[in-house]
């Protein structure tokens, strides 16, 4: 191996090279799919690969690089433009005095914009070229009409649990490409939480995965834990630090006596923020969250009361909008308290946490375009008016069928 392949990110040496080491989409590259039978014949339609991020699009892209007896040309739509296609159409033309045939892929093709689009779609209308682009939006939205009608569209699917496990696996135990000079161990527990929580992202799985071996390469005990994947995984927030630990725990004690439906204290806190130069603004802010976290639909007035207040404060500034805080302070600790909808938020994020990007059922799918009508979006969907708002319909992903946030 190379010192750029050894120095290059985990994701990229683990990219599968052939059909037969690829996993997942089998409804595209499965055994006599038409893009298999495709790549064997080295006869490629021009195509779009539309999915998920790490589901494999630019993999393919690669793969068929190395079957294709074509000559293969790429580049990405952020940093290319219309003058690299002309060097592209260019080499096109000499491919094809020499009968060889050319295949241009974009990667987020989405990006180009509409006079680059129209720019490549008389090539790939005449056949100078091959066009195969990767994209994650919606190819409807996209790409242009003329020119999508051109492209065969394949729908790439997120990878499942199962899918990414093994690519950890493989990585972990690849001597020449992976981890596996390493000899670092990991157990089922903490492949099956890097999998479940890399979202089907085989490229984020890998990169975490990379950095977590960094982190226990000088250990005796290389051996990657379930709490080693979480530390891999964490994010670092930087905030906006006034006045140091003190000013978190004023805004804490605010919120609290407010939560506690102590009017006194709720006041005596917040002037003690305002005494001492608090941005008002910022006050103000806390307060709408405090609405709809503790008050919620016990009242849904106090939201319409902060936001007021906000405006208020920003119309008039200090000292005079302190009254106004007050007003609102004071009617936020008397309010009738509920955190009902805070609860219920909670537990359905952490159902998407857990869960990841779960399918939209195609029946509850929008449907403006020709594409997503064949894809059977909107199929079977009950218009509520038209059963005075009583139809028996499911709106949530399989896996979370019947589940109910508010008790």
């Amino acid at each position: 191996m190379s010192l750029s392949n050894k120095t290059s990110p985990l994701a990229d040496r683990m990219r599968p090279e052939t059909l037969q080491d690829f996993l997942g989409q089998e409804e595209i590259v499965g055994s006599g799919k038409l893009l298999t039978r495709a790549i064997a014949s080295d006869n490629l339609p021009s195509m779009i690969f539309w999915g998920p991020p790490g589901s494999g699009k630019t993999t393919l892209a690669h793969i068929i690089a190395r079957e294709t007896k074509a000559d293969f040309l790429q580049f990405s739509a952020v940093t290319s433009g219309l003058k690299d296609l002309k060097e592209v159409i260019k080499k096109a033309r000499t491919n094809a005095v020499e009968e060889r045939k050319t295949i241009l892929f974009i990667d987020e093709i989405h990006r180009w914009n509409k006079a680059q689009q129209d720019a490549l779609l008389p090539h790939v209308e005449n056949g100078t070229l091959t066009l195969i682009g990767a994209t994650t939006e919606n190819p409807s939205f996209e790409v242009r009409g003329a020119l999508l009608s051109r492209c065969r569209v394949f729908v790439l699917k997120q990878l499942g649990p199962e899918q990414i496990a093994e690519i950890i696996k493989r990585a972990v135990a690849d001597k020449v490409k992976g981890l596996g000079e390493l000899n670092i161990k990991i157990d089922d527990n903490a492949v099956a939480l890097l999998a479940q929580m890399s979202n089907g992202d085989a490229r984020v799985a890998l990169n975490v995965l990379e950095y977590a071996a960094l982190t226990i390469k000088g250990e005796s005990k290389r051996e990657i834990t379930s709490e080693i994947v979480k530390q891999a995984f964490q994010k670092s927030y930087l905030f906006y630090d006034k006045d140091g630990e003190e000013h978190y725990n004023i805004i804490s004690a605010l919120h609290k006596s407010l939560r506690g439906s102590d009017a006194d204290a709720a006041l005596y806190w917040l002037a003690r923020m305002l005494e001492a130069g608090e941005d008002p603004l910022y006050v103000a802010r806390r307060l709408v969250r405090f609405a709809a976290e503790d008050v919620g639909l016990a009242n849904s007035r106090a939201l319409e009361q902060v936001v007021a207040a906000y405006q208020a404060c920003h119309f008039i500034g200090l000292p005079e909008c302190n009254v106004i805080l007050a007003q609102t302070v004071v009617y936020l600790a008397k309010c009738k308290k509920s955190n009902e909808l805070y609860v219920a938020y909670g537990q359905a994020a952490l159902d998407v946490r857990e869960l990841g990007n779960l399918p939209v059922p195609l029946h509850i799918r929008n449907a403006p375009t020709k594409l997503m009508k064949d894809l059977n979006y909107g199929m079977g969907y009950k218009y509520s008016p038209d059963y005075d708002y009583k139809e028996k319909q499911e709106y949530f992903p399989d896996k979370l069928k019947g589940r109910k946030y508010f008790k």
